[in-house]
């Protein structure tokens, strides 16, 4: 059986902000561990008030479905998506790469950028922190690059709009 050996795509050359790791740890609490650490509570005393004796086993059945799951994803996502965050703009395409359990790596041709847009949700203002979001004439979808500083993302927005008008091409 032979091996194929596939060229490698190096990293983006610019990381995100190390603000967007407070960011993500934030948005975990908010979203899914925070959420599954007020059910462990909620179970947990209404155990004890009301089912005292099952707390021998509903205990490290709620360690071990909630807690530990719970404080596992606030303590590793945000480290494990920033350690892979990051971004570039070339002469011709837009490259960035994501994600922290499915990584995802997208490159983009300027020539095919129909929008470019920077958003700043609630907890990101807090951090000073946007994403910039280019939409292309592709299936795939679109290409964000989050946890950058606000002055960063409107100069990438701005260098990103002025580089897909002057790029040959459909965008033109």
């Amino acid at each position: 059986m032979t091996e194929c050996a596939a060229p490698r795509l190096r990293p983006p050359r610019h990381r995100v902000d190390p603000r967007a790791r407070r960011w993500w740890t934030v948005q975990a609490l908010l979203t899914l561990s925070g959420p599954m650490l007020l059910t462990a509570l909620a179970l947990a005393v209404l155990s004890l008030l009301f089912f005292p004796g099952a707390m021998p086993w509903l205990g490290p059945l709620l360690l071990i479905t909630l807690v530990l799951p719970a404080v596992w994803y606030a303590a590793v996502m945000p480290r494990r998506r920033y350690a892979v965050h990051a971004w570039e703009l070339g002469d011709r395409a837009v490259y960035a790469a994501g994600g922290w359990f499915w990584q995802k790596r997208r490159i983009a041709p300027l020539s095919r950028v129909q929008t470019v847009d920077t958003l700043r949700g609630p907890v990101q203002r807090r951090y000073g922190l946007a994403t910039v979001t280019v939409t292309t004439a592709s299936t795939a979808g679109d290409i964000k690059i989050a946890g950058l500083c606000d002055a960063d993302a409107e100069e990438l927005a701005r260098r990103i709009g002025e580089a897909a008008q002057d790029a040959p091409g459909d965008a033109a």
